[in-house]
């Protein structure tokens, strides 16, 4: 099987290089010696709770 970390990093690898090929001059001038994504990540089950409480929750995260 596959665990959620390889998963995890390898979205994380693959979107990265995908924005910065396609926005080349964003690497030089916001993440100079610096990677996209931060080091951590959360992975966890919803179980009986809607997808509209997940929404709010994601979208309560960008206030942080």
């Amino acid at each position: 099987p596959i665990a959620s970390v390889d998963i995890v990093k390898t979205l994380k690898s693959v979107s990265a290089l995908h924005i910065f090929r396609t926005f080349p001059t964003l690497k030089r001038q916001k993440f100079w010696g610096s990677g996209l994504w931060s080091k951590g990540y959360y992975v966890g089950t919803a179980g009986s709770v809607s997808a509209e409480t997940i929404q709010r929750y994601v979208q309560n995260q960008k206030l942080v």
